[in-house]
């Protein structure tokens, strides 16, 4: 395939409350650390996400929160956005579910899908409560789940366990309203044959090289055989199904959730004046839907359908997904609030955006659950982003203020361990970008910190402080190269700390592939702008404050 520009999704972010670091390991940092990437080399890419805003469990906050469903979309909203922003993450576009544009854009898909008659109607026995006269849709119901048990499940998943079920499939179901077990009663709803396109996605996933946690759920599913899925819901928050005589129903969330995808593009595209159709329907477009485990049904299965039988659309080119994040060993329940969340962390660590995503990164849930302790996030933060690369930064500057007045050394002659050093450098765009293209972010980060460890022992081994100073030019000099790329290359991971870095070596963002051609990253005469340390320690007062609020938290909320 010749990929001429990417559109690079993050699973919309549910506006029922904030984020928190599973969500930001999750989606939110690889996507980003991809496309910074992809820019960094000078590729036609955007951005894209927003808040995914209806659905029972909007309804079921809001009702807790005493606001209507749309104040608390509202709140929620720009809280999610704010935090993102401040993390680093930027999209080119960050919409909204409940916006004009998404209502028309997936009212529109709808109507296709229904003028071609791929849908159809059926009369159903659906879950309602007596007391209260309502449907239960799927988060209205609760019980035991069959796959392991928790008492809690939800009628579409099980928050326990992560695996996707229907509420017929609960042990022992209740109503939300009430608690007591619901009747079963008519009612008619429109559906999605997924069953007649099996064969479709079969083939389809034969030609795509996901990721084995990925491509093995969609082949289970597969192995099951798929069933038609309901797409619309008895519900008032939501959008309003197109069709006369079908007032109560709304659209499905997992079904116009996806299309949010399409209307935030839509909206980028009125925004810049740019065509947005090139980025959903040319062939020479790569669409990469960075997504959490639980989501893989979804678009892995659902979205591709969709789009296959509307017609216009392209499919996705990646799904990429990971696993879940686990907080002190174990998992992460927003009901509980045993979660640290993104907005309180940028409150109680100003300034340490770049230390989060460090410890996010090297512990990323690529290919299995992975743990975050408040400790190792200390430890991450002491033992290498200050004793590894802020220490190499400090003693290059030291140095150079001590013995050159805070100027660049020109080099003198260059020995054998320079030579291999300059080559080393021009290898790690390629070598960090192999990484990132196969999602392999921990090795991408790596690999990165290879270089700061090389300019330490670099130092090490050399002893400038020691030797004739025409040596201990070259050592400098050589040693500002090595700073001037991990300037460079340091963007997609830790882009806070780059700007830094760049400001006080006085240069620009450069692409990639010219820092495989450029010889001299950072010129001799060059004075070094004022500069602080690039990180400070953490201290055990702070890791166990975190620890007690945690604890708190969750006592608080059983």
């Amino acid at each position: 395939m010749n990929i001429k520009r990417y559109t690079v999704t993050a699973a919309l972010p549910y506006a029922n409350g904030p984020i928190h670091i599973g969500h930001l390991s999750g989606v939110y940092l690889p996507a980003d650390i991809f496309v910074r990437y992809l820019k960094s080399n000078g590729k036609n890419v955007i951005f894209i996400s927003g808040t995914d805003e209806h659905g029972v469990p909007i309804t079921i906050k809001a009702k807790e929160e005493g606001l209507s469903p749309q104040e608390l979309v509202n709140k929620y909203h720009s809280l999610i956005k704010n935090s993102l922003k401040k993390m680093g993450i930027l999209f080119d576009n960050f919409s909204r579910t409940t916006s004009k544009i998404h209502f028309k854009t997936s009212i529109k898909f709808f109507k296709i899908l229904y003028q071609k008659k791929i849908l159809f109607e059926k009369e159903s026995e659906h879950y309602f409560d007596k007391k209260v006269k309502k449907f239960l849709p799927d988060r209205y119901i609760r019980g035991i789940c069959p796959k392991c048990s928790y008492k809690a499940a939800y009628g579409d998943q099980c928050e326990k366990c992560g695996c996707s079920i229907s509420p017929e499939e609960l042990i022992n179901p209740y109503s939300f309203f009430t608690g007591k077990k619901p009747i079963l009663k008519k009612t008619k709803h429109w559906y999605l044959p997924l069953n007649k396109y099996q064969n479709f996605l079969e083939k389809w996933i034969k030609t795509k090289k996901f990721k084995k946690n990925v491509s093995g759920q969609i082949k289970a599913w597969l192995k099951e055989g798929l069933k038609p899925r309901a797409i619309t819901r008895d519900l008032n928050w939501g959008i309003p199904l197109p069709i006369k005589n079908n007032t109560g129903k709304v659209l499905y969330v997992w079904f116009e959730a996806p299309i949010g995808y399409i209307s935030s593009t839509i909206e980028w595209g009125l925004k810049t004046g740019k065509n947005w159709e090139k980025y959903w329907k040319n062939k020479n477009t790569a669409i990469i839907n960075f997504i959490g485990k639980d989501n893989i049904v979804f678009h892995g299965i659902i979205f591709p359908i969709m789009l296959k039988v509307h017609g216009e659309y392209i499919l996705p080119y990646n799904v990429p997904a990971n696993e879940f994040l686990n907080i002190e060993k174990k998992k992460i329940s927003t009901s509980k609030k045993w979660a640290v969340w993104l907005h309180e962390y940028l409150e109680d660590f100003p300034k340490k955006e770049d230390v989060l995503r460090y410890v996010l990164t090297s512990n990323m849930p690529e290919t299995k659950d992975t743990n975050f302790s408040w400790q190792n996030f200390k430890k991450k933060n002491n033992s290498e982003l200050v004793s590894i690369l802020g220490n190499y930064f400090n003693r290059v500057v030291v140095l150079t203020k001590k013995l050159f007045n805070g100027k660049v050394p020109s080099p003198e002659k260059f020995q054998t361990k320079d030579f291999f050093i300059l080559k080393f450098l021009k290898k790690c765009p390629l070598k960090i970008g192999g990484f990132i293209e196969k999602y392999h972010f921990k090795d991408a980060l790596m690999t990165f910190m290879e270089l700061a460890r090389l300019g330490n022992k670099y130092l090490t081994d050399e002893e400038p402080w020691k030797i004739n100073k025409k040596r201990v030019k070259t050592i400098i000099y050589i040693s500002f190269q090595i700073m001037g790329v991990i300037g460079n290359l340091s963007n997609p991971f830790l882009p806070f700390t780059s700007s830094k870095i760049l400001k006080m070596l006085s240069l620009k963002q450069l692409n990639w592939q010219l820092l495989l051609k450029t010889n001299e990253i950072v010129t001799p005469g060059l004075l070094l702008s004022n500069n602080k340390l690039l990180f400070d320690k953490i201290t055990d007062f702070e890791i166990k404050k975190q620890l007690k609020k945690l604890i708190k938290s969750n006592k608080i909320n059983k």
